[in-house]
This record gives C-alpha cells, structure tokens and sequence, in this order.
C-alpha cells in the first residue's frame, strides 16, 4: 500500500500555517518530504529546516528529503555546473550535508548523459544518495537505466544511484500506471504526483469538494451596499459580473490565474482615486470577499467536476478528493503519493485515510 509524501510546491517559510501543516503531517508519520530550492524562491525549503529543527535526532533521520533540479528551457550554460549549484543551494536552504535524493525534471533525453553524470558526481561527492527523474511520462525505463550507468561510468562509479521516478497519476491519467509497473521490475521507487490534479481531454480539474461558504452571500452584500453609489459604480458593476459567472471556472487554477491578469487590475484601477481615508476600510471589504469568492468558486467548480466525471466516481459514494486518493493508496505500483497540504486541516484529512 503507498504512503503519502508531504510535497511543497508553493509552501513558504514565512506562513504560520504552512510551518504547521508540515509539523502535523511529521507528527501524523510522513516521512517523505518532496521540496526543491526554486519553490516560492526557496522558501520551500526553508519551511522544511523550520520545522524538521522541531523534532528530535531520532525522528529526524527517519524523514527522507527529495530534492529537485530544473533546466532553463534555453539554456547555454553548463549543465553539470547548474545541476550542482542547485544542489549545494538546497543544502544550503535545508542546512544539510546530505539530501536522500535528488530529481531532474521536465528534463530533455538529449541532456540526460549529462545530467546523470552531474548526479553520479555528487553520490561521489557525499552530497546526495541518489537521483532519479520527475516527467510527464518515460517510454524507455532501459533506456534511462542504461543512460545512468554510463554516467557512472563516467564518473568512475562501481554502480549507477538511479533509484526513482515521478509521474502524474491519478484517477483520469492511469497511463503512467503501466509505467510504474516496470520499474518496480527493475527495483525503482515510484512517486506519483498531481494526485488530484487531473488532465482530460486538454483540460484540467480539481479532484476535490469543497463545502459551501456560509458567508459568501453576506460579504458579498455588504461590499455590494459600500459601492452603492457614484464613486464605486466600476467597482460595484464588477462585482456583480463576478458573483453571476462564479459558477463558470471550471478549474480553481483557472480562477486563480484571472483573478491575477483580470480581476486584480479592474479593481486597482476601479479604487485608484478613493481618499486614503475611505480606502484601507474599503480594502478590508474587498479582501474578506475575495477570499470567500474563491471559496465559492471551488464549491460551484466542485459541482461540474463531479457531473462530468461521474462515471469515474460511480462506484464512491465519498468526496472526490477521498475517492482519487484511495485510488492511489490501493496501487501496488505506487510507493509515495505526492500530495500539497499547505492546511493542518488538509493534513488530518488526508492522513485519515491512512487509519
């Protein structure tokens, strides 16, 4: 049965509840904790020193880190010099001598000799255990097996450290399920990621429900009734455009990446000429229902995903995110589940499944 991996994309060190979410998931027995030192400009990683520096030695060494490496896209510089500078920069931000493994990702085959090579070094080198790869799929495991041990050789190496793979899977990608079958035949550790965010047909959705906000419709209201007159009609006019197309994200990621290059900009232009006086009162309103529209936005997004999808979640009468992560745990060919808790809540909610 897989276990699950507290992933950390988008966790910052400087969130009170990211440092104990990830304190809680320890606490709770996830021992796997997946980082890299380009998450949130390397306040990932910091959140993990944080709070691993609250546990004893013991519970310490039992907590593996994988770490990851990324390629510019255009890139003209040296690769084995970037492989390492990312690594000596997550030993910096972890404040460790060693990381237990190290991932290239989205990484092209062409670069892959050298990549390994760059890896096999810092084996060599005492900085890393091991290294292995994170991509959208693999078609030749031998390949990529046969690549890491010319790397090692290369490197003056007895034996090649490839000893992982991360892929999406989950509930509507099943393909890289025939994958992970095959490496556990060559004897390699199989993380599965994106377990609830999920790609079908070109689109993306949110494999998870969310509960009704009870507040919506009152802070709704009330900033409604704060820009009920001439000097916030923009403003007023775009906040009933948004509470009548809440039901139309079909992705929460989707909300969000409008609410960043769409609504924020309206609503700075809208408020650009409101006296200080009236706008730190106004910008309170503003906040209190933002953060209630996007709960509101998960809950409407939640409703047409499960309607889509029905045929995936007949047979689980449970929330979709406890239906798509069961699904996964009951895989023999998955060992860690990577999964983004950034919510003590989400924490016990997900470890739950685990009792």
């Amino acid at each position: 049965m897989s276990t699950f991996a507290f992933g950390t994309y988008r966790v910052n060190d400087e969130n009170l509840l990211h440092i104990e979410a990830l304190k809680e998931a320890i606490d709770l027995g996830v021992r796997v904790i997946e980082t890299a030192p380009y998450y949130t400009d390397g306040g990932a990683q910091r959140a993990v020193k944080k709070v691993m520096q609250l546990f004893e030695d013991k519970i310490r060494d039992e907590i593996e880190i994988i770490s990851k490496c990324l390629l510019p896209k255009e890139n003209d510089q040296d690769i084995k010099a970037l492989i390492h500078e990312q690594i000596d920069a997550s030993l910096e931000n972890l404040q460790l001598l060693k990381i237990e493994s190290c991932l290239i990702e989205d990484c092209a085959e062409s670069s892959l000799l050298e990549v390994f090579t760059a890896f096999e070094k810092a084996v060599r080198e005492g900085k890393i255990q091991s290294y292995g790869m994170s991509a959208d799929s693999i078609k030749d495991i031998e390949s990529v097996l046969s690549t890491a041990k010319e790397a090692a050789q290369k490197t003056g190496n007895e034996e090649h450290s490839f000893t992982t793979l991360e892929l999406p899977v989950n509930m509507l990608e099943q393909e890289n399920l025939k994958t992970a079958k095959e490496a556990k035949k060559h004897g390699l550790r199989v993380l599965s990621n994106r377990p609830l965010n999920a790609q079908k047909d070109g689109l993306m959705y949110r494999l998870a429900e969310y509960d009704e906000p009870q507040e919506y419709y009152h802070t709704l209201n009330e900033l409604l009734e704060i820009c009920d007159n001439d000097d916030l009609r923009v403003l007023y006019n775009l906040i009933e455009q948004m509470d009548a197309n809440k039901h139309k994200f079909g992705f929460i990621g989707e909300y969000d990446t409008f609410l960043s290059l769409q609504i924020l900009p309206h609503i700075k232009k809208a408020i650009e000429n409101i006296h200080e006086d009236v706008l730190d009162v106004l910008l309170e309103y503003i906040e209190r229902f933002l953060r209630n529209y996007r709960e509101m936005v998960a809950y409407e997004s939640a409703k047409m995903t499960r309607t889509t999808l029905k045929e995936y979640f007949s047979d689980c009468n449970a929330k979709m995110q406890e239906c798509a992560l069961r699904f996964l745990l009951q895989n023999d060919g998955i060992d860690n589940i990577v999964i983004s808790m950034r919510q003590p809540r989400y924490v016990q909610e997900v470890m739950a499944l685990k009792a």
